[in-house]
C-alpha cells in the first residue's frame, strides 16, 4: 500500500461510521506484513502536512505492531518484519523522535524501548555512537531522550545484566556533565531547559539506582556532578510560567527537576550515609560523601521545607522525599547534630502542620468522599503523601532520639488539646486537634511502653478522644474512631471505658459521612481482637454484619474484608446462622469488584485487591463452619459460578484463592456433587495450559475428588476421570523441561489412586509404574526420589503379586529394590535419616515391604527376605519413636487440616511429623496404622527376639 492510500485508510479508521472503521481496520490488518508498511507508517507520523489525528492513529498502530512483531516470542518463530525495514526504522526513528510533537514522541519512545530491548547491543551496535555524536551536536534533546530509554533498560538489572551501563557511563557522562554545566549557567532559563536537565537527572538516576558505576568513584568526577545537583537544589524555581492550577503545577518542568534531584541525592545518601553498611573498598568514599555532601544536602532540604512554613508551594512528592531524607538522618549522630538547632521549627511549624487536616482534605471530603477514603488507605499514595512522611519522621525521631523529643512533643499536643477544650465552639482549632490525634495515634506503640505515658493513656482517651465521637466535625469523628482502634488493646482499668469506645465505634458504622463509617469499621477490627468477653459483641453481631455489607456495597477496599475475617475467626461456629448470607454477600461483592477491575484495566485498582479479599473471607467462613457439612450444600450454588469462571484464564490473579475454596468444598461437603465434579476438567486444562506453578494447590482438590468420590472417579465414563488423570500425570512426569520440584504433586496423586482404589485399577498399575521408574532414573532431588519410590511401595500394597510381576516384566525389579534399600540405609553426617523422614513415608514403606512377606516363597528369594525384614524393623522402630515424639508436642496441628501433603525440602532436618489424608482414618486405613504401631511397639520392646521369632516363622 502506497503512502497516499495508507493515509486514506488511517483517515477512515477515525470515521464515525462503524462500517467504515471496521473496513479500515481490516485493510490495515491485511497489509500490515507487506514490505515497507512499517516505513510508510513512520513517514506519515513525521509528515507535518498530514492531519494530526491521522498521524496519531499511525503512531498507535506503529507502536502496537512493533510491540507485537519486532522480536519473535519463540526461538524458531519466523520473522514478520523484513530486515531491510528494521534497518530503515532504526536509522530514522532516532532522527524523528526529537522532531515530532510530544503526543507522538510518547509513542515513538515506546517503540524505542521495544527495539532497544530486542536489538541492543547485538543488532544495533552503533546506537551508543549515535548518542555520543549527537550529544556534541545540535540534536542534544534527541540524544538525551534516546539515552534515557537506553539507560533505563539496565536500571533494575544487577551484576552481569548491568555491564552495558558501565560503557554507557564511560562514553557519555563526560558529555552529559558539560551539557549540564552549560544549562545551569543560562540566565532566565526556559521550560525547554528544564526538560533537558530533567532528562540528564533521569539518566543519572538509572545509572546509580542499584550500584554506583566505578567512574563516579573518582572524587573529581563525583564532585563535579554534586556541585551541579546542589546548584539545582538551592536555586529557586523561575518566578514566571508556574501554572496556577494545582494539577499542572506539580507536574511543571522545574518542579520535576527538583523532584529528580532530590531523588538522586536521597539515593546517594541511602547508599553511602551509613558507614557500618559499607564494603571495605567503599568506606573511604562513603566517609568523603558524609563529610563533604550529606550536611549540605540536609541544609538544602531544610531550606526547601521552609517554603511551606512561609506559605510557599512545594509539591507533595518533593516534600515526601525531603522528609524521608530527614528521617534517615536522625539515627546518624553527625546528621542529628546538624538538624538539632532547627528541630523545633521543623517539628512544630512544618511537620506538625503537614499532619493536620487541610483545605485539600476538606474539598475532597465534601466533593468525593470515596476518593478521600481511597487515598487514605492506598499504600501507593503513601509514597507521595507529606502527611505519611511527617508521621514517619515523628515516629523515627521519638524512636531514635525520644529522650530529647518525646516529652516536648507530647507537651505540644497536650497544649493543643487544652486550647481546643477551652475555646468556644466557633473558635476551636478543629484541624489542629485532628493533627494532634493523628500524632498520638501514630506514636501508639511507643506510648504504650513508656511511663508516665503508659498509665495515662486511658485517661487521655476518655478526656480527649471519646468526646469527638459526638463532634459536629466529620473528620474529627473519623479520627476519634481511628485513634480508639489504635489503643483498643491497652489494659483498661475500667471496662466500661472499653465498652463505651466499642459502642461508639459501632455507632460510627451508621454515621452519615462515608469516611467516618470506613474508619469505624477498621477500628472495629481492633476491638473485636481485643474483646475479652464476646457477650459485648454477640447481641449486636447481626447488626454489625448488616452494616459491614452496606459499606462493602459502597467501598471496594481489601482492608474492609480483614474486619469480617477477624469477626469470623473470633466467633467460629457461631457464624453458622450467617454463613450462607455472608457467602452470598461476599460473592456479590466479588463480582462487583471484578467488574470494576475489568472496566478500569488498572493493575493497581483497589477493586482487584478487594476481590482477593472477598475470596479470602469466603475461605475463612468455610473453615469456621467446617464441622457443619450440611451448610456446604447450601453454600455451593452461590460459589459455583465463581469457581467455574475463575478456574479459567480469567482467574489467573485469584487462582490460588479459588483453589482453596474448591478444596474446602470438596473436603467438607457430605458428598461431592456432580456440579462440583464439573470443575475437574477446568483444573486439568489449566494445569496443562498455564497453571503448572499452581500444581501443589491443584493437588489438594484432586486428592479430595479421588479419595472422597472414589466410586464416581472409577465408574464415570464421560468424562473418563481415570484417563484424564493419566493424561495429565504422564505428560508432566515425562516433560524433561520441568524441574524435579515442579512435578512433586504427580507421584502424590498416583499414591492417592493406589491407596483409595484397591483392586479396581489393575490396568493402570503398569503404566503408572513405567513412568515412575523412567522419572526415577533421571531424578536428582532426594525428596522426589522418595515420592517416586513410595509410588512403588503403594503399588506393592495395592497388589504385591501384580506389582512384582510388572517390575520383572519391565526388567527393573533388581534395580528398584537395590535403590530402595540403599535409600532406606542412607543417613546424614548428623546421623539423621536422609530419606523417608515423615511418618507417612515410613508408613507407606512399611506397608509396601510387609506386603511382600505374604507372597509365595518361589516369588521372593531368601536373601531378599532378610533384607526386607531388616529394613522393616528399622522403619518400625523409627516410626514408633517419631509417633511418640509427635504426641508429646503440644503444638502438633489438628488432623482436620485439609492439606494432606506436606512439601518437604530434602535438606530439612525436621522430625517429619505429618498428618495426612493419604493413609489416615479418613481413607479407611486406620487398621493398617494401628497394626503398624502395635508391631513397632513390640519390636521396640524386644527387637532381637522379634527378629529371631519372625525370621524363624518364615523359615
Amino acid at each position: 500500500m502506497d503512502f497516499p492510500s495508507l493515509a486514506l485508510v488511517l483517515q477512515a479508521a477515525l470515521s464515525p461510521n462503524p462500517d467504515e472503521r471496521k473496513a479500515a481496520e481490516q485493510s490495515l490488518n491485511q497489509f500490515q506484513y507487506m514490505p515497507q508498511h512499517l516505513v510508510r507508517l513512520l513517514q506519515i507520523i513525521v509528515d507535518n502536512n498530514c492531519d494530526m489525528a491521522v498521524r496519531q492513529v499511525a503512531s498507535i498502530h506503529f507502536k502496537n505492531f512493533i510491540a507485537k512483531n519486532w522480536a519473535p516470542y519463540e526461538p524458531n518463530e519466523q520473522q514478520k518484519i523484513l530486515q531491510s525495514d528494521k534497518n530503515m526504522v532504526r536509522d530514522h526513528i532516532l532522527i524523528f523522535v526529537a522532531q515530532v510533537p510530544p503526543l507522538l514522541r510518547v509513542q515513538l519512545g515506546e517503540c524505542l524501548k521495544t527495539i532497544i530491548h530486542a536489538d541492543y547491543p547485538e543488532q544495533w551496535p552503533h546506537l551508543l555512537d549515535w548518542v555520543k555524536h549527537n550529544l556534541q551536536d545540535q540534536q542534544v534533546y534527541g540524544a538525551l531522550f534516546v539515552l534515557r530509554i537506553l539507560s533505563r533498560e539496565y536500571e533494575f538489572k544487577s551484576d552481569e545484566g548491568r555491564t552495558p551501563i558501565h560503557r554507557i557511563v564511560e562514553e557519555t557522562f563526560f558529555h552529559l556533565l558539560n551539557i549540564f554545566n552549560r544549562l545551569v549557567q543560562i540566565p532566565n532559563p526556559s521550560l525547554d531547559i528544564a526538560d533537558l536537565i530533567k532528562l540528564i537527572c533521569k539518566i543519572f538516576w538509572s545509572s546509580i539506582y542499584l550500584d554506583i558505576p566505578k567512574q563516579l568513584f573518582d572524587p573529581n568526577a563525583f564532585n563535579a556532578w554534586m556541585i551541579l545537583f546542589l546548584n539545582v537544589l538551592e536555586r529557586p524555581v523561575p518566578s514566571e510560567g508556574e501554572p496556577a492550577d494545582p494539577e499542572l503545577r506539580k507536574s511543571w518542568g522545574w518542579w520535576k527537576v527538583k523532584k529528580w534531584t532530590v531523588h538522586i541525592l536521597n539515593r546517594l545518601y541511602t547508599r553511602f550515609g551509613d558507614l557500618k553498611l559499607q564494603n571495605p573498598e567503599n568506606k573511604a568514599f562513603a566517609q568523603m560523601f558524609l563529610k563533604n555532601y550529606a550536611g549540605k544536602i540536609l541544609e538544602c532540604h531544610l531550606n526547601l521545607l521552609n517554603r511551606i512554613r512561609v506559605g510557599g508551594y512545594l509539591p507533595d512528592r518533593v516534600t515526601n522525599l525531603v522528609l524521608q531524607y530527614l528521617s534517615n538522618s536522625i539515627s546518624k549522630n553527625i546528621m542529628y547534630n546538624l538538624l538539632k538547632p532547627r528541630l523545633d521549627v521543623l517539628l512544630f511549624e512544618i511537620v506538625f502542620p503537614l499532619m493536620c487536616f487541610n483545605n485539600n482534605d476538606q474539598k475532597l471530603w465534601d466533593e468525593d468522599p470515596h476518593e478521600y477514603v481511597r487515598k487514605g488507605y492506598d499504600i501507593i499514595e503513601d509514597l507521595y503523601s507529606p502527611r505519611t512522611a511527617s508521621m514517619d519522621f515523628i515516629s523515627e525521631l521519638v524512636r531514635k532520639c525520644g529522650k530529647d523529643n518525646l516529652h516536648k512533643f507530647i507537651q505540644f499536643t497536650v497544649e493543643i488539646f487544652k486550647r481546643y477544650d477551652e475555646s468556644p465552639i466557633e473558635f476551636k482549632p478543629y484541624r489542629q486537634k485532628d493533627g494532634a490525634l493523628l500524632a498520638i495515634g501514630s506514636l501508639c506503640d511507643r506510648l504504650r511502653q513508656i511511663e508516665p505515658y503508659k498509665s495515662e493513656l486511658e485517661r487521655m482517651l476518655v478526656q480527649h478522644v471519646f468526646p469527638e465521637f459526638g463532634s459536629p466535625i466529620g473528620h474529627l469523628r473519623a479520627k476519634a474512631a481511628w485513634v480508639a482502634g489504635q489503643y483498643a488493646h491497652i489494659n483498661f482499668s475500667d471496662q466500661n471505658n472499653f465498652r463505651k469506645a466499642l459502642h461508639s465505634v459501632v455507632s460510627g458504622l451508621r454515621d452519615p459521612e462515608l469516611p467516618v463509617r470506613v474508619d469505624s469499621l477498621f477500628a472495629l477490627r481492633s476491638f473485636v481482637e481485643a474483646c475479652r468477653d464476646l457477650n459485648e459483641i454477640r447481641p449486636i453481631l447481626p447488626q454489625l454484619l448488616d452494616e459491614f455489607f452496606k459499606l462493602m456495597n459502597e467501598v471496594e477496599n481489601e482492608d474492609l474484608v480483614f474486619t469480617l475475617e477477624t469477626i469470623v475467626d473470633k466467633f467460629g461456629e457461631e457464624m453458622a446462622p450467617y454463613a450462607l448470607g455472608l457467602c452470598q454477600n461476599l460473592a456479590a461483592a466479588f463480582w462487583r469488584c471484578m467488574n470494576t477491575a475489568e472496566a478500569d484495566e488498572d493493575a493497581d485498582d483497589p477493586g482487584a485487591l478487594a476481590a482477593v479479599g472477598c475470596l479470602r473471607a469466603i475461605s475463612t467462613i468455610l473453615e469456621s463452619v467446617s464441622r457443619l457439612p450440611h451448610l456446604f450444600v447450601q453454600i455451593e450454588p452461590t460459589l459455583l459460578p465463581i469457581m467455574r469462571r475463575m478456574l479459567t484464564t480469567d482467574g489467573r490473579e485469584v487462582f490460588e484463592e479459588i483453589l482453596e475454596i474448591v478444596s474446602y468444598m470438596t473436603f467438607f461437603s457430605p458428598t461431592i456433587s456432580l456440579e462440583m465434579w464439573s470443575l475437574w476438567p477446568l483444573m486439568i486444562e489449566a494445569l496443562a495450559d498455564w497453571a503448572i506453578d499452581f500444581f501443589p494447590n491443584i493437588l489438594v482438590p484432586l486428592d479430595n475428588y479421588i479419595s472422597r468420590g472414589t466410586v464416581h472417579f472409577l465408574n464415570c465414563k464421560e468424562p473418563d476421570y481415570k484417563q484424564s488423570l493419566w493424561n495429565m500425570i504422564s505428560s508432566i512426569m515425562a516433560d524433561k523441561n520441568l524441574e524435579d520440584g515442579d512435578i512433586e504433586p504427580a507421584p502424590k496423586l498416583i499414591e492417592v489412586v493406589f491407596q483409595n482404589c484397591k483392586g479396581q485399577v489393575d490396568q493402570w498399575v503398569e503404566p503408572y509404574l513405567r513412568i515412575t521408574v523412567e522419572r526415577l532414573r533421571r531424578t536428582e532431588k532426594s525428596y522426589l526420589k522418595c515420592l517416586l519410590m513410595q509410588v512403588i511401595a503403594d503399588a506393592l500394597f495395592y497388589n504385591s503379586s501384580l506389582t512384582l510381576g510388572i517390575l520383572h516384566k519391565l526388567g527393573v525389579a533388581t534395580e528398584v529394590f537395590s535403590l530402595w534399600f540403599q535409600m532406606l540405609q542412607q543417613v546424614k553426617k548428623s546421623g539423621i535419616r536422609a530419606n523417608f523422614k515423615r511418618e507417612h513415608d515410613k508408613k507407606v514403606c512399611c506397608l509396601g515391604l510387609t506386603s511382600l512377606l505374604g507372597l509365595p516363597a518361589d516369588q521372593l528369594p531368601m536373601d531378599a527376605l532378610g533384607r526386607i525384614f531388616r529394613a522393616t524393623l528399622d522403619l518400625l522402630v523409627a516410626y514408633k519413636d517419631q509417633v511418640a515424639e509427635a504426641s508429646k508436642e503440644e503444638e502438633a496441628e489438628d488432623d482436620d487440616d485439609m492439606d494432606g501433603f506436606q512439601t518437604e525440602d530434602e535438606d530439612d532436618d525436621g522430625d517429619g511429623s505429618d498428618k495426612e489424608m493419604g493413609l489416615d482414618a479418613e481413607d479407611g486405613d486406620e487398621a493398617d496404622s494401628i497394626r503398624l504401631k502395635k508391631l513397632a511397639a513390640q519390636v521396640r520392646h524386644s527387637e532381637s527376639n522379634a527378629w529371631i521369632c519372625i525370621g524363624f516363622h518364615f523359615i
